[in-house]
């Protein structure tokens, strides 16, 4: 499959819903916190996957606002294994040259978590391969109420005038504002929904639903992904005829 895919049409930025590590470690008789341990080699494959086809945006959806309401004990349990695949992972980032970005309400997390992300991307700042967006405590949802709340300050403090937003303005107060709109969202494990991840940013974004359960997907599977992407026609509410004029 890798041998199919256009390397003058990838997407810049791709998306991923990274589900079904508990069904993975059900399926075992395992707990959930397996699941989520073994989904720890399924990023690396698709990081690695991205590096080598040159993709410049990856973005993880690791941890929703949401997921917060499940069990304390595999709260607690991701919450160490963020740690843990931090302090093992901090030389392969500088190694490869990928930067790391977080978005989320970061303030939320753990201190020690705090702690371990902001090492990561002081010490990837400078890399320039790859830049990987993780999510952590985000919803989509919870950022545009947080962009919202900056305008509203922001006019009232006279920095700028209701007649200043639009869209291109709106999009400088999220957390996402250097960074392109994703192209492509994967999904994995069968589940047709957005699960309040980029809200605002997949607009226009062409969507891919796996079956593939996340431990068990690998670089084939994304570059199947990709493929699906490259086949299809992106008009942005135009027509064909008018792109191709």
């Amino acid at each position: 499959m890798k041998a199919l895919i256009d390397l003058e049409n990838l997407p810049q930025h791709i998306a991923v819903i990274m589900d079904g590590n508990g069904r993975w470690a059900k399926k075992r008789g395992a707990s959930r916190i397996f699941g989520h341990q073994n989904a720890v080699k399924s990023v690396r494959e698709i990081i690695e996957g991205c590096l080598e086809l040159g993709v410049s945006y990856l973005t993880l959806y690791a941890f929703s606002t949401e997921n917060w309401a499940r069990p304390k004990s595999e709260v607690k349990g991701l919450m160490q294994l963020l740690i843990n695949t931090l302090e093992s992972e901090v030389e392969t980032l500088k190694n490869n040259n990928i930067k790391l970005i977080v978005i989320g309400d970061i303030q939320s997390l753990p201190k020690q978590c705090q702690e371990k992300l902001h090492k990561a991307v002081e010490t990837s700042q400078y890399n320039t391969k790859l830049n990987l967006i993780i999510a952590l405590s985000y919803s989509g949802r919870w950022e545009i109420v947080e962009a919202t709340k900056a305008i509203t300050k922001d006019i009232l403090n006279g920095l700028i005038t209701l007649d200043d937003v639009d869209d291109e303005l709106f999009k400088s107060y999220l957390q996402t504002k250097d960074i392109p709109d994703p192209a492509l969202l994967i999904r994995t494990s069968g589940e047709v929904r957005i699960s309040n991840f980029l809200l605002w940013q997949i607009a226009y974004t062409e969507l891919f639903i796996s079956e593939v359960l996340w431990p068990e997907f690998r670089k084939k599977d994304l570059y199947e992904a990709i493929f699906a992407y490259q086949q299809r026609e992106r008009r942005f509410g135009k027509t064909s005829e008018q792109l191709k004029v």
